[in-house]
Order: C-alpha cells, then structure tokens, then sequence
C-alpha cells in the first residue's frame, strides 16, 4: 500500500512521481488525459501536486495498471463515481418502510 506522507502539504513531480511509482512523463501524460488532475505551478514553474491530487492519480494507476482498464475506460469510471447518487422516489421509500416493519414485526413475535 501507497503512504502519501502527512507531513507534506505539496509535492514536485519528481516526490510525487516516487510516491506514486510512475515516472514524471508518465504523471504529465495523465494531467493530459484526465482532466480532474490540475497541479499548481510554483514560482520556478515547476508542478506542484496537493495530497488530493496524489490520492486521484493513485486512484488512476489502480485503475489502469490493476484492473487493466484503458485510459477511456478509467475517464468513464471516473465520471460515474463523480455523479451524485439517484434520489430515490417516495413510493420506494414508502414500500421499504413496509418492509421493515414487517421484519421488524416478524422478529419481534419470534424473539417471544
């Protein structure tokens, strides 16, 4: 498992890169492809990478390099987990409350 130092607010590229276990070019072709990855420029111009950058790029890598997926298939999933949940309709929500009260029922005449 991957440690993202605590003590550390920003990281270079080349930290970053260590922390990761990519090389730079590799990190600068993602920030490419991904849109989600936008480092900050220090003065020297250098990318500069916040612990949530790092946790998104790692994300990234566990995607394509575990479960195999193409740089498409990673941008979808991404997407997907970005979406806000479905709000559940109230005939759901009602139809559930009935079914939790008859479990609720039903265990509490069989604990007796």
């Amino acid at each position: 498992m991957v440690q993202i130092p605590n003590d550390k607010r920003y990281f270079r590229i080349g930290e970053a890169s260590k922390i990761i276990g990519v090389e730079p070019y590799v990190l600068r072709y993602w920030e490419k492809e991904f849109p989600q990855i936008r480092p900050k420029r220090a003065d020297s111009n250098q990318r500069t990478y916040e612990r949530k950058d790092l946790e998104l790029i790692l994300e990234i890598k566990r995607l394509l390099y575990e479960e195999r997926m193409t740089i498409e298939g990673a941008k979808k999933r991404l997407k997907m987990a970005k979406k806000k949940p479905l709000r559940m309709d109230q005939s759901f929500l009602d139809g559930l409350k009935e079914e939790l009260k008859e479990v609720i029922r039903v265990l509490s005449t069989s604990a007796s």
